[in-house]
């Protein structure tokens, strides 16, 4: 056998050794990024800005909850400089990156580049929740470029598009307060788990029917008006569903601050995050969170 048959089995080896090494060390990388995208937190990020409902006080108290005993990370974002500012909320840009929006809005009137994030985020079709006032998130001007927002509760949550309108969204006044019941048709909804099926919230009952939420959209709650200031229906309180993008919808008019005391709705409002981000709703509670906000009058 001459030199050149060794040197050509030699370089084959060579080749086949360094081809097996190769694809060991990619296979290798690629169970550590499937192991590095499986051990990621997901982020949530909070949106708030209200006149009324301490949303920038409530919910930092369920983001502490999601970091200390659920794995996820979040980010808190709010009205500057006060919640009764409603042309700046700072730090919009965590959406690029964010597993799931929560908003507690009303009526803001924010810049053209910070409506734009949110519109990149809604785009993408991820995951919404919206809290109470959301359902009149924003209130341009008549005629104004950005008036499209007004909408925001019925293209993003499924609720009413705004305040009052065509869809004659109201109340039932401030001096009522509203009888919760899980609908018996949703009693096995993972969102549901551990949620009792019937609690009393301060929140006065909001007229979202007949028209609302969007058809296609799946009721979990139930609210009876107690000591309506005008003759009241059942309205369904929390809903989910798919928005005009394509994303997951989890929406509850309830919101008012005493209603976060309230292990019902804490439990409600972790199982849907959960559910949002689907992950398996976690079966073991950690325990009845401290939430003692005070209601405020809004401006």
């Amino acid at each position: 056998m001459n030199a050149n048959f060794f040197n050509e089995r030699f370089s084959f080896s060579a080749f086949a050794l360094f081809v097996s090494t190769l694809l060991i060390a990619t296979s290798a990388l690629t169970v550590a990024q499937t192991k590095s995208s499986k051990n990621k937190k997901p982020l949530v990020v909070f949106v708030t800005g209200d006149h009324e409902y301490s949303g920038e006080e409530t919910l930092p108290i369920i983001a502490a909850e999601l970091e200390k005993n659920y794995g996820m990370r979040t980010i808190f974002l709010k009205s500057s400089p006060d919640h009764n500012s409603e042309k700046n909320i700072p730090g919009l840009e965590a959406l690029k990156d964010a597993d799931l929006a929560v908003f507690y809005l009303r009526w803001r009137q924010l810049p053209k580049d910070q409506l734009a994030l949110i519109d990149e985020y809604l785009k993408k079709g991820k995951p919404v929740m919206g809290f109470r006032t959301t359902t009149h998130a924003f209130n341009f001007p008549k005629g104004d470029e950005s008036e499209k927002w007004n909408a925001f509760g019925e293209f993003a949550l499924n609720s009413p598009p705004g305040w009052g309108g065509a869809a004659k969204h109201t109340h039932y006044g401030h001096n009522s307060s509203t009888d919760v019941t899980v609908i018996p048709e949703q009693a096995k909804n993972p969102i549901l788990t551990g949620v009792a099926p019937s609690f009393h919230a301060r929140s006065w009952l909001y007229r979202v029917l007949p028209d609302y939420p969007v058809k296609g959209s799946t009721w979990l709650l139930m609210g009876k008006s107690v000591n309506p200031d005008k003759a009241a229906i059942d309205n369904p309180v929390a809903w989910t569903g798919t928005n005009s993008f394509g994303g997951k919808v989890f929406m509850t008019t309830l919101g008012h601050p005493e209603d976060f005391r309230q292990e019902a709705f804490q439990r409600l409002v972790i199982n849907a995050i959960h559910w949002e981000l689907g992950q398996k709703v976690p079966k073991q509670w950690k325990g009845k969170m401290d939430i003692e906000v005070p209601y405020r009058e809004a401006k």
